[in-house]
């Protein structure tokens, strides 16, 4: 049975909490970006966001409250909705010209990944793709090159603004690649719901369904772990309860804000890890240039059904969790399949226009992937081809 604490109304859900870096949460919380910026000891940021958000009015906002306090800021959003290794490093030389001392990254994914990987990179000699999450390779980065970061999520999905990694396009080798370290954590999380407000509907449940995917796979992933298992479960009943009113008003900020929340808790918790989704929704992505959380939610299904012998009994708590009438694998399979044609999520990816052709290739990635090391099984190229195949023609 789902217990009834989802608070309602819009001035109760503010709270400043410093778990896993500092966050101010609630509405109207962009209006002290001048603030975080001078506490920071910024006086000429650059704020990062992607081409499709530069002009949107919460970012000249966010410029105005700046100059209104007397500070110089400058805007990069050369940043395409995959950011790529040159998106950074132009951001980087728009950093070094203007002699800039703090990035605000403001978006989506992109937006927070670029702001974060240009940070990291505004003081370095490195390439960036010397600091991609392997072994040790963030040492290699020199902690006093890299810029403080204030992090404005604009959409509740890849949870970066709470993440110390960037994933970033090698486009000469069309591989999404994760960088690493752990000062991309920003300082400063400005959580304000009301910036999502205009998020339309496709995307609050694209993204929505991704921080889904997050808390599931963290759950999922093998490993002792109880704080990351406690924030994955209810980062999942805050998106069951609040995601299809998030999507279906959303001007609705109590189911705005109850998402974004929930999107900051799947980053936290998939520290512990992540899985076989994510390790064919990163060459996916790279591959066809496709949207991230759009991948995830089209193929969880398939990946549940690959993993239920290792799963079956953390599926059926999760059930319980988060208050399905029928607590079983069974049970949550027909929940989720009926989420996602809710939200109009397709059911396979051929409905996105991906076909089979570069079904091993799109193996070898996923394989290759470092989520990939967190699935509940052991899976061969083979097998992710296999499972990329079954995702295209909707075979379950």
């Amino acid at each position: 049975m789902e217990y009834s604490l989802d608070l309602t109304a819009t001035d109760e859900l503010q709270g400043n909490w410093n778990y896993p870096t500092t966050i101010r949460m609630g509405c109207g919380r962009l209006n002290e970006l001048p603030f975080v910026c001078k506490s920071l000891g910024i006086r000429k940021p650059l704020l990062v966001t992607d081409a499709g958000l530069a002009g949107m009015a919460f970012v000249e906002r966010a410029i105005e409250l700046i100059k209104a306090e007397g500070m110089s800021v400058s805007l990069f959003s050369d940043v395409k909705p995959n950011p790529t290794g040159d998106n950074v490093l132009q951001g980087v030389q728009v950093y070094k010209q203007g002699e800039h001392d703090g990035v605000i990254a403001l978006g989506g994914g992109s937006g927070l990944d670029a702001g974060k990987a240009i940070a990291l990179m505004s003081g370095q000699t490195h390439s960036i793709w010397d600091l991609e999450d392997i072994g040790s390779n963030w040492l290699r980065a020199d902690p006093a090159g890299i810029a403080p970061i204030i992090a404005i999520p604009t959409t509740s999905g890849t949870g970066s603004e709470v993440g110390r990694a960037s994933v970033i396009l090698d486009e000469s080798e069309h591989v999404k690649k994760i960088i690493f370290h752990p000062s991309l954590m920003p300082k400063v999380v400005l959580a304000d719901p009301e910036v999502t407000a205009g998020l339309p509907a496709n995307l609050t449940a694209a993204t929505g369904l991704d921080a889904f995917v997050h808390c599931l796979e963290a759950y999922c992933a093998p490993g002792y772990h109880p704080m990351a298992d406690g924030i994955a479960l209810e980062g999942m009943r805050l998106i069951k309860t609040w995601l299809p009113e998030a999507v279906s008003n959303g001007h609705n900020l109590t189911a705005r804000s109850h998402v974004m929340i929930a999107s900051s808790m799947g980053a936290t918790a998939f520290q512990k890890g992540l899985g076989g989704v994510h390790a064919l929704a990163h060459p996916l992505g790279a591959l066809y240039d496709a949207h991230h959380g759009l991948l995830n939610a089209i193929i969880l299904p398939y990946v549940l059904v690959k993993n239920r012998d290792a799963i079956e009994g953390r599926i059926t708590h999760i059930a319980t969790c988060i208050g399905l009438e029928e607590a079983s694998f069974e049970g949550f399979m027909t929940w989720l399949l009926s989420l996602r044609k809710q939200l109009n999520i397709p059911d396979t990816l051929a409905e996105i226009g991906i076909t089979t052709e570069d079904s091993e290739k799109v193996g070898r990635m996923a394989f290759k992937d470092p989520s990939a090391s967190g699935n509940p099984v052991a899976l061969s190229a083979e097998d992710y081809a296999s499972l990329f195949c079954n995702a295209v023609n909707g075979i379950r």
